[in-house]
């Protein structure tokens, strides 16, 4: 069995189109996604775990609702997609943990850093994480890329603590979930989603996530609510290879999604740590 986490953002959100916004205005259209997602994934009997940014249920609160309803899992993805390493997060994360614990009643068992920012200077985030009843954290990313990446982290759950993000603590309290990666020409890359799915012919992300069930591993997979839904997504102005990480095959990830969903079994954090006792 393996994961399957929808991170449902805002075409606003993404750290590569934030750089690019200026005066824009920014009015949420991608919700508008939301039954389509949900329709996929009702088609293929599949559970996800959203992770939500919050401002999203401060605008929408009945996507809430939408979401449970149909048996999926709210994880917490920050109020405002903001990465965990800038200067100064720190004491505002510590209000909005708060505050999305008020929009989901305290539903929340899981997380995810926005661009997979969890790293040395942000480690903080997991102790904050543990006070405040949460689970399990899935923003590790074995492998380095120009925007984020752990390369030694395990590739298997493992306990995570702030002192010992990439390696299993056998005290730390809450599970780490990294993110599938492969090898390309002898070197270990993410293949875990996003842009990966959009980028790496779809065999070889299906070859992945079968070397992960052949090793007894779930395969932790992301997609973003509006790599899903292309249609909401506003075609922004950027220099090329910034449009390219953002919009290449941006059409055809619904597709493929589609293609994964029918051939492998996934499920939500939340139910594969109940199946495993995990927990």
């Amino acid at each position: 069995m393996n994961i399957l986490g929808i991170d449902f953002e805002e075409w606003f959100h993404p750290q590569i189109v934030q750089k690019y916004l200026g005066d824009k205005k920014r009015d949420p259209s991608v919700i508008n996604g939301i039954d389509k997602i949900l329709d996929l994934l009702r088609t293929h009997e599949t559970h996800a775990t959203f992770f939500v940014v919050g401002e999203l249920l401060e605008y929408r609160p009945e996507l809430l609702d939408k979401i449970l309803a149909d048996g999926h899992e709210i994880g917490f993805h920050t109020m405002h997609h903001t990465r965990l390493d800038v200067p100064g997060f720190r004491e505002l994360f510590v209000r909005e943990i708060e505050d999305f614990a008020k929009l989901t009643d305290k539903r929340s068992r899981g997380f995810r850093a926005p661009t997979f920012s969890l790293n040395r200077q942000s480690s903080w985030v997991i102790d904050l994480l543990s006070e405040n009843n949460y689970v399990y954290d899935s923003s590790v990313m074995p492998a380095k890329t120009s925007m984020y990446g752990l390369p030694n982290a395990e590739m298997k759950p493992y306990k995570i603590s702030s002192s010992s993000i990439e390696k299993n603590d056998p005290n730390g309290k809450m599970l780490e979930f990294p993110l599938m990666t492969t090898r390309l020409l002898g070197k270990k890359i993410p293949a875990a989603g996003g842009f990966y799915l959009r980028a790496l012919p779809t065999k070889m992300i299906s070859k992945a996530i079968k070397n992960y069930e052949s090793a007894g591993i779930p395969a932790s997979f992301y997609i973003h609510s509006w790599e899903l839904t292309p249609e909401f997504m506003p075609k922004i102005s950027m220099p090329f290879k910034d449009s390219f990480i953002t919009f290449h095959n941006i059409n055809k990830a619904f597709s493929r999604m589609k293609y994964l969903l029918k051939n492998f079994s996934f499920t939500s954090f939340d139910r594969y740590i109940q199946k495993t006792r995990l927990g």
